[in-house]
């Protein structure tokens, strides 16, 4: 055998082959083998190479076979050749040999390849030329080499992009994208991708021979060699034109206002999140058209929404080149990197170029905010409570000015921002906590009720005072959690406190918004049987303001009847702070006034403070109501109040609001 026709056996994959192959020596011995897919032991093996083969593998091989076998110098493939394994069982294979060096010897290499293994093979192999076939011609594909030359293309690719093999074959990947900034950082994104040995799929915008733009689904796929390297890089393509040209419609529809052209506000919060991802500095202008409606009803002559038009045009005009949207029927927002002086030169622009109806100028007021990203603000959502809370100051002002808020202002609505998301924690994972603050019964000298304070002190905010939390809680509609809450906790301590033998009368504040919720009373009554506490020691302290508004609510005031008449009694607090009407009072079913606490810090001021404190005492006491004074700091206070006939004393000379267990030792 010549050097052309031999190998060394140390090229063969022996121990890696998932088939049954062997060293077969001159002599008809094996040399060296693997033959674990015949279920033979190491043991067995070691034996069935000691053996001549005629005797084991090859007892059912013709003589002739065999010596073709061990004499050929060149490879063979034997088909259907029938061999004998353990216990004379037979197996049918394809025979592959091929001439080797051994040891300086001459040898031959054998590989048995069960002819249903060799079946499965082929069906896989046709599989994959299928699967092949089907990609060409459900797909267009491009095969690029290792530095991005296109090498192949299929018919597919040709008709949608027009161009011929001899044209586009040896151009570049990046050539068949738009110059533009976006498509060629696309490119390069993709390429990047494929150096790296990942596949890319995603929507991309592809250049025809002709410069027309089309879209694709791509695939990119990076090709393997016999090495872990990539040789070569496939994409595969489907045409989504007609889909993207659908979608884009629909977007018009969905994000531009068809009256002015301009984005709306869910277009707009894309913009800016693709902004503020990106990194790039702009101003948030919110504009807003004072009194608009009262101008539409002075102007009835302009019809439809020719003065809205007609503004929009001049905003086209003056700004530029920026991003502007509309928000509602008069308010409309501009995204731009002009400085503030320019952005409020817009009012002059205004009215230098003022809107007619017929010939009258109509005179136009606008309010203005101003936010900075990222010097203001850093979100969307911040951004807009930014710039509402600068017109809102605007409005207040006067209107007509566009101005951005202080360094400080910022801070405080951050801080706002911050509260509101920490609340939502708070209530979620209940981090609130409840303290009480002790009434003292002026006739037995003893603790009979007790105020539920709540308490917040966060991880990561600290403390958060109630004047902050309230306030807070109200606009963002937590209040009702809040209540909730206070409520169940409160029910549940007063039981506490009853079954050791002290029926204390445990007060919650509310406010109008929750009593606005028709299940309202229903909802306590629930807390009281949920939680075994009676009625009778809930009271449920309102405002002056509560007050007002539920008097002319016959849904509010049947809810805190249906409460009375179950034993749950009703205080009105701050008393004397409010609107200075009285009519309430008779309305609504209050048994207590509790007097503000100003009126207390007043009380050694002057005599006019004493007269003022002492006949609010006998108004309550004229109208069969307990009353409490708030806010007793001293023991002059004290006596003064005892003096004037008070019933009940509240404020820190009684005790500072303290914890159930600090409560519970005044017993």
């Amino acid at each position: 055998m010549t050097n052309e026709q031999t190998f060394s056996v140390d090229t063969e994959p022996l121990n890696v082959t998932p088939f049954p192959s062997f060293i077969l020596l001159p002599t008809g011995t094996i040399a060296k083998g693997t033959f674990m897919t015949f279920d033979y032991s190491t043991v067995e093996q070691e034996e069935l190479k000691k053996q001549p083969i005629r005797e084991t593998l090859f007892a059912s091989i013709s003589d002739d076979i065999i010596e073709s076998i061990l004499t050929s110098t060149r490879p063979l493939c034997l088909h259907d050749i029938v061999i004998t394994v353990k216990e004379q069982t037979t197996i049918t294979v394809t025979l592959y040999t091929k001439p080797i060096t051994y040891e300086n010897h001459n040898a031959v290499y054998v590989l048995c390849v069960p002819t249903e293994d060799l079946r499965s093979l082929d069906e896989e192999q046709q599989h994959l030329m299928d699967l092949k076939n089907g990609i060409h011609q459900s797909f267009m594909t491009v095969t690029l080499d290792q530095d991005g030359f296109i090498t192949q293309t299929n018919q597919p690719f040709l008709k949608t992009s027009n161009w011929t093999p001899k044209r586009v074959i040896g151009k570049t990947f990046w050539q068949l994208f738009p110059k533009t900034e976006a498509s060629e950082k696309e490119a390069q994104d993709i390429w990047k991708t494929l150096k790296s040995g990942k596949i890319w799929q995603g929507e991309v915008q592809k250049l025809t021979k002709d410069e027309q733009v089309y879209w694709v689904q791509l695939t990119a796929i990076p090709l393997f060699g016999q090495t872990t390297e990539t040789n070569h890089y496939l994409l595969v393509e489907h045409d989504i034109t007609k889909d993207k040209t659908i979608q884009f419609q629909l977007e018009k529809i969905a994000y531009i206002d068809p009256e002015t052209g301009m984005i709306n506000l869910h277009r707009l919060e894309q913009v800016i999140t693709t902004m503020i991802e990106e990194q790039r500095h702009f101003s948030f202008v919110y504009l807003s058209i004072d009194k608009f409606y009262t101008i539409k009803d002075i102007h009835d002559e302009l019809a439809g929404n020719s003065l809205i038009i007609e503004f929009t045009k001049r905003m086209k005009m003056y700004f530029q080149d920026s991003t502007m949207a509309r928000i509602n029927e008069n308010e409309f927002v501009v995204i731009t990197p002009l400085p503030e002086w320019f952005t409020q030169g817009f009012l002059n622009y205004l009215q230098q170029n003022p809107i007619y109806n017929g010939n009258v100028a109509v005179p136009l007021s606008i309010s203005g905010g101003i936010t900075r990203y990222p010097e203001d603000q850093s979100t969307f959502s911040q951004l807009m409570k930014a710039s509402l809370a600068t017109i809102t100051s605007v409005r207040e002002a006067g209107g007509d000015s566009i101005l951005s808020l202080s360094k400080s202002s910022h801070a405080a609505l951050n801080r706002k921002s911050i509260v509101e998301t920490r609340l939502l924690q708070a209530l979620d994972q209940k981090n609130l906590h409840v303290l009480y603050q002790p009434q003292l019964d002026i006739k037995t000298g003893k603790i009979t009720s007790v105020e539920a304070l709540v308490r917040w002190e966060d991880e990561i905010i600290g403390v958060v005072s109630p004047d902050e939390l309230i306030p807070i809680a109200e606009e963002t509609g937590l209040i009702n959690n809040i209540g909730s809450f206070m409520l169940e906790k409160a029910c549940e301590q007063a039981v506490i406190w009853k079954e050791a033998g002290h029926g204390i009368k445990v007060s919650i504040n509310s406010s109008v918004r929750e009593f606005r919720d028709k299940n309202m009373a229903n909802s306590i009554l629930e807390t009281l049987g949920k939680t075994g506490c009676p009625a009778n020691l809930l009271q449920i302290e309102i405002t002056e303001k509560f007050a007002l508004e539920a008097e002319s609510e016959t849904g509010i005031i049947k809810q805190m009847r249906t409460l009375e008449n179950e034993g749950i009694s009703f205080a009105l607090d701050d008393f004397g702070t409010g609107y200075g009407s009285f009519r309430y009072i008779h309305l609504l079913p209050i048994s207590s006034l509790k007097i503000d606490k100003t009126f207390t810090s007043a009380l050694l001021k002057s005599e006019k403070s004493q007269q003022l404190m002492n006949g609010m005492v006998q108004l309550g006491k004229s109208m069969n109501l307990t009353v409490i004074a708030e806010g007793v700091e001293t023991e002059q206070q004290q006596e003064l109040l005892i003096d004037y006939g008070c019933d009940a004393l509240q404020g820190y000379y009684i005790s500072k609001p303290i914890s159930n267990d600090e409560v519970t030792k005044l017993f």
